[in-house]
């Protein structure tokens, strides 16, 4: 069934066209790693997404409903829930306050405050400590799981394993590959290649807010996606 569909997308920032004419369906239990430059529009493509940046034009559509014009809070209602870059926790709050305040604006379900200590456990000896005091693979964990209390049909997250410690990404790459394993649809910026190439379905990767790449992860090389990321053949 196809969950997300974008047609001929395009968002702005003041004068920077930083999304152009991008078209994309997203089928559910799909992940698709956006992957790309800095600057590619990635960012901007999933805040769109979320509510959270408007377009300036094209569609979006989400389980069959325009959605285009809908605030972030009533798609959130709908079933889409972002983990931003940076992981802009309540720093004060400690982690199961972060996740129960996620619940009250989600739309109940299957995931509660033990399903995520579940799905990420090294939440569950953190679970009263503030969340300025989390490291940063911790506090990723944290966001994830804050999102998934949402109960979130789509789950959009940016920059995955943006300035954790190798260790911290295998642990929170753990944690993603069961919730993939459980059917979970995922649409993911990731500056890891090989992080994005081991775990998504699909692969799209974006150039100046256009994407000149997209394809089975399975069937995609190494090296066409990273010539497509640096813009050395743009395949559309």
């Amino acid at each position: 069934m196809r969950l997300l569909s974008l047609h001929e997308l395009d968002a702005h920032h003041g004068l920077l066209h930083a999304v152009r004419g991008f078209s994309l369906d997203v089928e559910e239990g799909e992940t698709v790693a956006l992957v790309g430059a800095n600057g590619a529009g990635k960012t901007t493509l999933l805040r769109a997404i979320a509510g959270a940046h408007r377009p300036s034009g094209g569609r979006i559509a989400f389980a069959g409903e325009e959605i285009t014009r809908l605030s972030a809070h009533r798609r959130a209602r709908l079933g889409i829930a972002l983990v931003p870059e940076g992981r802009r926790l309540f720093p004060e709050l400690t982690v199961e306050e972060n996740l129960r305040v996620a619940e009250a604006a989600g739309r109940g379900g299957a995931w509660n405050v033990e399903a995520v200590l579940e799905a990420f456990p090294l939440l569950r000896p953190l679970r009263a400590r503030r969340a300025a005091s989390l490291s940063g693979g911790e506090q990723q964990a944290a966001a994830i799981g804050r999102a998934l209390m949402m109960n979130p049909r789509l789950l959009l997250l940016d920059e995955v394993s943006l300035g954790l410690s190798p260790v911290a990404v295998e642990g929170v790459y753990r944690s993603l590959a069961s919730l993939i394993e459980a059917g979970a649809t995922m649409v993911l910026v990731e500056q890891d290649l090989s992080r994005a190439l081991s775990v998504a379905s699909r692969v799209v990767c974006m150039l100046e807010g256009r994407i000149v790449l997209a394809g089975s992860a399975g069937e995609l090389t190494r090296e066409q996606v990273t010539d497509a990321y640096f813009g050395l053949k743009a395949v559309a």
